[in-house]
């Protein structure tokens, strides 16, 4: 389901990396992590891994609270929207048992579905992202500017800020419509399958085998499935 979250969260954590990496590196930076970028350290590039990661797991728990962010909007209209967000975004219950250390006060916990998957979009903003800005900034120095434009005093242009966006767009679009995105099979679709793929002798034993699952049906007093 295409609604706002799917741009909100990987957006956000590009932001929250960039400024932690800032952070970390301005305060505690020692080791030069990369020469293209003389300024990146390990220290923030750490620091901003473990930031993001747990931002991702809090912020989708937050935004998977308001339905005008998870609901799909189909117009340019400016209501609010309500809707079934559907499972990935209803709590559901998960018992730690021995996984919980003594003193873990929570025993117990109810964690949305999207949470788990944000710690995947929180690992890539942090590990794989900056390496689009590590990228922009050896087409920079190949070129022998500073930066793509100006119009953001201090930080250059708008391109300057979206070289790891860019990266991250691209991923979360792959990796919703491989793992999240629900796929919607037609009939039309599946029989051109079935015949597309399947010798006569695997079509006519796929026909027996759905005749005997109807059959148990009807068997199981579910008449309604048979009529």
């Amino acid at each position: 389901m295409l609604c706002l979250y799917r741009f909100l969260l990987p957006a956000s954590l590009i932001v929250i990396n960039d400024i932690a990496a800032y952070l970390f590196g301005f305060f505690l930076g020692r080791t030069p992590l990369i020469k293209l970028s003389p300024k990146k350290r390990w220290e923030g590039f750490i620091g901003a891994l473990v930031t993001t990661i747990i931002s991702a797991f809090l912020l989708a728990n937050v935004m998977g609270r308001f339905q005008w962010i998870t609901c799909p909007r189909k117009d340019l209209s400016t209501g609010w929207l309500k809707c079934d967000p559907g499972p990935m975004f209803k709590p559901e219950h998960y018992y730690l048992g021995d996984w919980a250390p003594n003193w873990f006060p929570w025993k117990e916990v109810f964690l949305m579905p999207e949470q788990w998957h944000a710690l995947a979009f929180g690992l890539f903003a942090s590990i794989i992202a900056p390496f689009g800005g590590f990228f922009a900034s050896g087409f920079k120095r190949a070129f022998k500017i500073k930066d793509f434009g100006d119009s953001i005093p201090g930080h250059g242009g708008i391109t300057d800020r979206m070289d790891c966006q860019m990266v991250m767009a691209v991923f979360a679009y792959i990796y919703h419509q491989s793992f999240i995105s629900p796929h919607n099979f037609s009939v039309d679709a599946i029989l051109d399958q079935i015949l597309r793929n399947l010798t006569y002798e695997e079509q006519r034993n796929l026909y027996e085998q759905l005749g005997e699952m109807l059959g148990n049906l009807c068997k199981a007093d579910k008449l309604a499935a048979c009529l």
